[in-house]
């Protein structure tokens, strides 16, 4: 296992492909650090030896103890743990951890890529490249994103019936020692600050899409390969500093003529798995999300609460009713998720089937509970908003600049005019109103509430996921039985559930 200093030393070394605001960067860039903190917590919280069971596992490749991160879930524990990790990370930073791309881009494919080779019948290596790649990326410590949107060009036209090809990623060239891929993934989370960028298909493909059923890894600075990136940081305080600064990045990730040897391809045509690639991606991730979420529900209940205090309001009864809300929703989303686990299993769901078996025996978690409690708490998003704009009043958005609380002719007169509550220092008072101006006010917050509501998938693509998946006909029946209707059917939901207890 390796440390946030490694971390940042091998970042240090690689070659300047990140463009940002028109010029080339480096990654430990200034503009990176505070995002390169975020995810260096990840490496931080892994030394403690508190967090072992926590933040480590042992990978069942080498037998070596590795970064959670970086492990392929064996079984219910390890979908419980990653769940309670991302959500202490995301505590301890505010917000976002920036590491989940690569936990669930590397459980996606670890599946796919051997479904693949099993309908080849022998004639691809797609996941045995795999687990020597995976292999090495557990070893190493590496950071991964995964690289799933494509730009889309016309939304109406599916991938090979674009004007544009190179609206969807894809295969351009088959080489005798790789392919050649062009194209452009969009809104990657710390791409420009990964090691490896996991490169996925975006959505169900037909026969005809097949040079865009397309899977690789490549690091982060290959050739072939530009990244035009936005950097996601909050005002820089100089005297009231913040007990954490966090940072984020997203990446327009450009593949022109990109060369890719064939050991690094996961999938390369197989247009049948690139869809179900694109939705376990789509599953692991918001799994992912009831550990995040919740998280970011508890920074939120508790930003609410302390504005109900220093406004002096705490006990009106209608705070109370606006902060049970946000525990609702907070706990319906951990306890969707925490069942998702406990029911996860070495199986997908199959419209019209059921839960089949699949992959080579990892753990993947119940697709209903997943898009369940990522939908419940994507859609609460701009309502949690409004209870702390509600709540906190108009402050926020008129507070202050720090400096002039530093200043030797206001400072005193501000700190005495901006009290509200008199049992709590003024000094504390107003770090706070600049801490919910961050969330509240700033391009930042804004930005986050953008990515709360649409990272790991729209709430429309939760809703299409669990309608289409959820036994809508057993209930139908047995409201028929209950109704005296015919084609009623008393046990239409008993067998199932005593056979899914009995498994």
């Amino acid at each position: 296992m390796k440390t946030k200093k490694d971390y940042i030393k091998r970042l240090s070394k690689m070659k300047r492909n990140v463009y940002f605001d028109g010029q080339l960067i480096d990654r430990t860039d200034e503009l990176h650090m505070d995002c390169i903190d975020t995810i260096g917590t990840t490496y931080d919280e892994a030394e403690k030896p508190e967090n072992q069971e926590l933040m480590t596992a042992i990978s069942h490749l080498t037998g070596e103890r590795i970064n959670r991160f970086n492990h392929i879930h064996q079984n219910t524990t390890d979908l419980h743990n990653k769940q309670d990790m991302t959500r202490m990370l995301c505590q301890k930073v505010g917000g976002c951890i920036q590491r989940c791309m690569g936990i669930d881009g590397t459980n996606s494919v670890y599946n796919v890529s051997y479904e693949a080779d099993k309908s080849n019948k022998g004639a691809t290596q797609y996941h045995e490249n795999f687990k020597k790649w995976l292999t090495r990326f557990q070893k190493e410590d590496l950071v991964g994103c995964c690289a799933q949107t494509d730009v889309k060009g016309d939304r109406m036209l599916r991938p090979a019936d674009q004007p544009n090809p190179g609206a969807y990623v894809r295969i351009k060239e088959r080489l005798k020692d790789g392919i050649v891929v062009e194209g452009c993934k969009v809104h990657i989370s710390e791409a420009s600050v990964a090691d490896e960028v996991l490169v996925i298909p975006t959505r169900a493909l037909r026969e005809k899409d097949k040079d865009y059923a397309v899977a690789f890894a490549v690091p982060g600075d290959w050739d072939g390969m530009k990244q035009v990136v936005t950097i996601h940081n909050l005002r820089p305080r100089e005297i009231y500093k913040r007990g954490f600064m966090p940072g984020a990045t997203d990446s327009y990730v450009i593949f022109d003529n990109c060369f890719v040897p064939w050991e690094r391809v996961f999938l390369a045509g197989e247009h049948q798995h690139g869809g179900v690639l694109a939705l376990l991606f789509a599953l692991f991730h918001r799994h992912s999300y009831s550990g995040c979420k919740p998280a970011i529900g508890d920074i939120l209940l508790g930003s609410a609460a302390l504005a109900a205090e220093v406004n002096n309001i705490h006990k009106e009864s209608h705070v109370r009713e606006k902060l049970a809300e946000i525990i609702m929703t907070t706990e319906l989303g951990y306890a969707a998720g925490y069942t998702a686990s406990d029911l996860g299993k070495p199986e997908v769901y199959i419209p019209g089937v059921g839960f089949v078996p699949y992959g080579p025996g990892s753990y993947i978690p119940n697709s209903i509970y997943c898009n369940v409690g990522r939908c419940l708490t994507g859609e609460a998003v701009y309502r949690e908003q409004e209870i702390l704009c509600d709540i906190s009043g108009g402050v926020t958005a008129t507070f202050p600049h720090e400096k002039d609380f530093a200043n030797k002719d206001v400072g005193d007169l501000l700190f005495k005019y901006t009290k509200r509550n008199p049992n709590m220092p003024a000094e504390d008072q107003a770090q706070f109103w600049r801490f919910l101006g961050d969330t509240l006010c700033s391009s930042t917050g804004g930005l986050m509430n953008v990515a709360n509501y649409h990272g790991g998938g729209s709430p429309i693509m939760e809703q299409i996921a669990i309608t289409t998946q959820y036994d809508i006909e057993s209930r139908k029946k047995l409201v028929k039985y209950i109704a005296g209707m015919s084609g009623g059917d008393r046990e239409a939901l008993a067998p199932k559930a005593a056979k899914q207890k009995t498994k």
